[in-house]
Formats: structure tokens, C-alpha cells, sequence
């Protein structure tokens, strides 16, 4: 914005300084609305907690990892096992923890009858938790 300094018509100078006030007051206008709404934002109800004996925290259990290798061998953990004693070995396993998860890698080029041999045994020896690992892609 130009602005003339002079009333005389013959001078045209320009100031060019910019009023800031206008920002100034834009800006306290800003900082008041931030320090006003800013303890709203806290939802949190204030309580006395009680002082209690410090505990250690819950023990993360590994998952137990099924794998099927594109020959059809069976692994638990990195150690093979016939498919025949696959299941036995779950349950073993089961007894020792009720609450065993696993994890079943299976390779690309296995045949899909030992993997759905390998989920038979895994469901009938009553271990629920179970995930199946792959790799994104199209």
C-alpha cells in the first residue's frame, strides 16, 4: 500500500514503511486465545493414586515358529520333526503353556496338503492362537 505524504500535488514521494500495528494486535489476539483454550485441551481427571510395592512386568512369551520348507519338511523352532509326531509335539508343548502361540511360515512351493495337514494338527491339538507369515507383495 502506497500512501502520499504530501497534500501539494507537484510531489509524489512514497512512504514505504509498513504500519505493523494492525499486526501487533492480531498476533496478542492469537496469544490470548491459545493461553485461554490450551488448559481446556487437558481431559485428565486429577486423583490421588495410592503408593503401592513396585511389581515386575508381565514376562513377554516368545511365539512358537511353525515351518514348512518347499520340500515338505516340518520344523519347530529350527528343529525338524516327521509330520507324524507333529502334533504329539504340540501337544507336549500345549501342556507346558495353555496359551503357546504360533507363528507358520510356509514356503511359496510347498504342496498346499502338508500345510493344510500342518493347520489340522495345529487346531486339533486346542491351540487357538495362531498367525500365518507372509510377505506383501501383489
Amino acid at each position: 500500500m502506497a500512501m502520499n505524504t504530501k497534500d501539494s500535488g507537484g510531489d509524489d514521494d512514497v512512504m514505504g514503511e509498513i504500519n505493523v500495528t494492525p499486526l501487533v494486535d492480531v498476533m496478542l489476539v492469537l496469544l490470548v486465545v491459545f493461553i485461554v483454550t490450551a488448559p481446556l485441551l487437558t481431559q485428565a481427571v486429577h486423583v490421588n493414586l495410592p503408593k503401592t510395592a513396585e511389581t515386575a512386568p508381565p514376562e513377554e512369551k516368545e511365539a512358537v515358529y511353525i515351518s514348512v520348507d518347499a520340500k515338505g519338511k516340518v520344523f519347530i523352532d529350527k528343529t525338524e520333526i516327521a509330520l507324524e509326531a507333529f502334533e504329539s509335539e504340540l501337544l507336549t508343548r500345549k501342556a507346558a503353556d495353555p496359551e503357546i502361540a504360533l507363528n507358520l511360515n510356509a514356503d511359496d512351493a510347498v504342496q498346499y496338503g502338508i500345510v493344510a495337514k500342518v493347520m489340522s494338527s495345529i487346531e486339533r491339538s486346542g491351540i487357538s492362537k495362531l498367525s500365518v507369515l507372509t510377505i506383501p507383495g501383489k
